[in-house]
């Protein structure tokens, strides 16, 4: 009979070795070999536009507040006065993307355009539905977990933000064509989903779990090597042992990708502000999504992690004035400087100055993420940041014109060296020319995805766009 990994992990100890999907598993733990440093990538969503230079007769001239002046080199001079100086410290990691253009597809409204389309680059299933659009087809992030995550499971989407409101919620992920992904909004439940559940044990009782077993691993693991060596073993005996020493391996890699039990009481702690409009609890909660995001990729569990805050307009959050204090407008007002999620209401004085307050709380929180994945040493010195690609992006240009040109792309993490760093760079194509799908080309080349005819992927979103990567984002 043969002998089924999991079934051995299974009735070797209960509950820690419930843990997710243990067999087949490429090693979990950011201590792998480098040869096993694989890619991935983490895609963080904000909704709106950004605080960029424009200039209407109503609203007058609003001055550069987000995008590096000059572009090229990302100093702290260019960065000096805009939203991004708050990446500062990771700006020798990050590359900066501009004239990326999105297809003026007839969603019948420009935050389902840009919210459907950002992760796919295909247009509507229906036009002209508005708030009931659905994309035609699938997500970057999606196909990056059914491609390459073991076992081809799913890729980890998480939500920030109230629930319901313009485009349903969570609207960034698809399987296919009206195919939405259902987003995990508790950042606790998020955590048991990744790990496996909480298999019966209390937090205290899994670290001193965790702990005396790592140890007795440790020892078991010697006496097996040494035990291997012995020249009289048959060929049978060999495969019973590698199969012993592979179950093993598993599980010292799924007691070691928990999170410590005071980081889990955290987790529940400060979870159920998940659902709020309150602007801190909100990127609070992003922030407790991206240490999970980290601890996912950290340990092998998923090559891709989407993060939306908001739903499709980010209607319903307030995020905090540091200047005040006090927290702002909801921000779909903020981003149409009106006091109306339409045209009829009266200008916000400031708003615009406003908005690039919201875009630097944003820069922060991206600034968490590329901490956490800068805390992961690997063998050869580099850190896990630099092993992926950390992507924070919008879904319009900017909040008043809800422009499809200009989308907002910034990037940290070479992939291994596969992409540029420490620069700001024009994507090549034009109004004429949309682009985006270049844009999730390279993201996908660069974690590893492939075409039909297995080279870098080049073909993915509308199949009717020009095929390519944007060689201008290439190390």
């Amino acid at each position: 009979m043969k002998l089924s990994r999991r079934h051995v992990l299974q009735g070797l100890g209960g509950a820690m070795l419930g843990l997710p999907v243990l067999e087949g598993l490429l090693p979990r733990r950011a201590q792998a070999a480098e040869a096993d440093a694989l890619p991935f990538a983490i895609f963080l969503r904000q909704a709106d536009g950004v605080a960029a230079a424009q200039s209407t007769s109503e609203l007058g001239n609003e001055p550069e507040r987000f995008w590096p002046e000059p572009l090229g080199n990302l100093s702290t001079t260019a960065l000096a006065g805009k939203s991004l100086v708050e990446l500062a410290d990771h700006r020798a990691r990050l590359l900066v993307v501009r004239n990326v253009n999105m297809k003026d597809y007839n969603y019948g409204d420009g935050h389902a355009r840009g919210a459907l389309q950002c992760l796919t680059a295909r247009g509507p299933a229906v036009e002209g539905a508005g708030g009931d659009s659905e994309a035609s087809g699938e997500s970057l992030d999606h196909r990056i977990g059914r491609e390459l995550n073991p076992q081809k499971r799913d890729s980890l989407y998480l939500y920030a933000g109230q629930s319901g409101g313009w485009l349903g919620g969570p609207c960034i992920s698809h399987r296919g064509s009206t195919s939405r992904r259902a987003a995990l909004h508790d950042p606790w439940l998020a955590y048991q989903t990744m790990v496996g559940g909480p298999g019966g044990l209390s937090p205290e009782a899994r670290e001193q779990l965790l702990v005396r077993q790592k140890s007795l691993n440790d020892l078991v693991s010697g006496q097996l090597k040494a035990l291997q060596s012995r020249p009289e073993l048959s060929s049978t005996d060999r495969q019973r042992l590698d199969l012993h020493l592979s179950n093993v391996r598993d599980l010292e890699v799924a007691l070691s990708c928990r999170a410590r039990a005071d980081e889990e009481l955290r987790l529940q702690q400060q979870a159920p502000g998940y659902s709020s409009t309150d602007g801190d609890e909100v990127l609070a909660t992003v922030r407790l999504h991206m240490d999970i995001a980290v601890l996912a990729v950290a340990c092998g569990t998923t090559r891709s992690v989407a993060i939306q805050v908001g739903n499709g307009n980010d209607s319903a959050t307030r995020y905090r004035d540091p200047t005040t204090g006090q927290l702002m407008e909801n921000f779909h007002y903020i981003s149409h400087r009106r006091a109306s999620h339409d045209s009829s209401g009266g200008i916000i004085a400031g708003s615009d100055v406003l908005h690039s307050r919201v875009d630097a709380q944003f820069a922060q929180t991206f600034n968490h993420l590329l901490d956490r994945l800068a805390a992961y040493n690997l063998p050869n010195g580099k850190k896990l940041v630099d092993q992926g690609v950390s992507v924070w992006f919008n879904d319009l240009g900017n909040g008043p014109a809800h422009s499809a040109r200009h989308i907002p792309f910034v990037l940290a993490g070479s992939c291994n060296g596969y992409l540029k760093q420490g620069v700001a760079v024009t994507a090549a194509g034009g109004n004429s020319s949309p682009n985006l799908n270049k844009m999730l080309n390279t993201i996908g080349a660069a974690v590893g995805l492939k075409n039909a005819a297995g080279g870098p992927l080049d073909d993915f979103g509308d199949p009717t766009m020009p095929k390519g990567l944007l060689t201008e984002m290439l190390a």
